[in-house]
């Protein structure tokens, strides 16, 4: 389960725009600049400057558009690129790559607008983006006969029911904390699957090549072990998120992840930011076990852990995956410039601080501030810095 810069198979000519040739180009442009907007939009939202004509709550209006609005589109853009390399199948392409691109377009206008046209259709326009990119990464994995990865598919197919529960939960209850917690649980899932596969496969090419000694040790047993309590632990945690034995439990997963990342040797990556972003990335998943552990011992307030998986471990995750991928499949050298170090920099701190401004609210005001500010920037760089490259035909 990669995303390194094997050739995607090319079976027909594509004349179309570069742009429709790969689905990493249009999802990942567009995921990255509506999640620097949404948040920059986001902030007069909060203070009360600038209203909304949505039927959710602003809070929720804003974790939808976070975790199932720029989420799902960068989750599509490596799907869509890693499944022809791992089926050997045709990528999907031109107009129905921009199909469903224009349906996740409607989609974010539906939910932003759904005041106006009404929650049900909002729902029915929003969910079926998700439904859509089910059926076709499905379709993909079975004829290309790819077994092990049906697993990818459940969590997106369980992404598209937490994002249905959601807007039914808003509509019928007023607040979706449900919703929220399910696809948070769908989204960490779905780093430890991925990546699991990717962090260890990307830092044994870079030792092998650049800094030959200890390598880290591959997906095995125990990382399943730990995929397995983890999913058992998410799934626990979306119902109740107090107590003292869901406050152990989320504990002990919190340090076999310290373990499992221990076994990757991203210690023998700083040389190379490209690599060491997905070690960094990847700590926030035993970060956000271990705070929402201490939540649920009433030590922190419970948005503690769930800031470091959204914001730490899903924002800085994404961007590492989406400038790793950007290099590689349009014919660049798969290291970090200093734009794209500027990039983690920006999003390391937003995650950081939006954490702390949970954890100390005298300074709330001026963290978020930093944390959206840090966050707009490192999604909207990464729309300048790479947007003509992924506009453009691979070199």
């Amino acid at each position: 389960m990669t995303t390194q810069s094997t050739p995607v198979p090319r079976l027909r000519l594509y004349q179309g725009p570069a742009v429709l040739s790969y689905g990493f180009r249009p999802f990942f442009l567009l995921g990255a600049a509506y999640a620097g907007l949404a948040v920059l939009a986001w902030l007069p939202v909060f203070l009360g400057e600038l209203t909304l004509q949505t039927t959710f709550a602003l809070r929720d209006w804003h974790v939808h558009e976070m975790l199932y609005g720029y989420l799902p589109a960068v989750i599509t853009g490596f799907l869509f690129t890693a499944i022809p390399n791992w089926t050997g199948r045709l990528p999907i392409q031109g107009i129905p790559l921009l199909a469903l691109v224009i349906v996740w377009i409607i989609g974010r206008l539906a939910v932003t607008c759904s005041a106006g046209i009404g929650w049900f259709a909002a729902m029915l326009i929003d969910i079926s983006f998700l439904a859509l990119i089910t059926a076709a990464i499905g379709r993909e994995i079975l004829v290309g006969r790819n077994w092990r990865n049906l697993k990818v598919v459940a969590l997106v197919a369980l992404l598209l029911l937490g994002n249905t529960a959601f807007h039914l939960e808003a509509h019928f209850a007023g607040t979706a904390d449900y919703g929220i917690r399910a696809g948070i649980a769908v989204v960490v899932l779905l780093i430890l699957l991925i990546g699991g596969r990717i962090i260890p496969s990307f830092t044994r090419n870079w030792l092998v090549r650049e800094n030959p000694g200890r390598l880290p040790s591959p997906f095995a047993r125990f990382d399943v072990a730990i995929v397995i309590l983890s999913a058992v632990a998410l799934l626990a945690w979306v119902f109740r998120q107090d107590g003292f034995w869901m406050g152990i439990l989320l504990a002990l997963i919190g340090v076999l992840h310290v373990i499992r990342l221990g076994r990757w040797a991203g210690d023998r990556t700083f040389r190379e930011r490209l690599v060491l972003v997905l070690h960094v990335g990847y700590a926030f998943i035993p970060a956000g076990f271990l705070l929402s552990a201490a939540s649920a011992f009433s030590f922190v307030p419970a948005s503690a852990g769930v800031h470091a998986w959204m914001a730490g471990a899903a924002g800085v995750m994404t961007l590492a995956v989406m400038t790793r991928a950007s290099l590689g499949h349009t014919g660049q050298r798969l290291t970090a410039s200093l734009s794209t170090q500027g990039i983690y920099a920006a999003i390391v701190i937003a995650a950081l601080a939006r954490i702390c401004a949970v954890m100390v609210p005298a300074w709330s005001g001026q963290l978020l501030h930093l944390a959206a500010f840090a966050w707009a920037t490192a999604f909207l760089g990464f729309v300048v810095y790479f947007g003509r490259a992924l506009m453009s035909a691979a070199k």
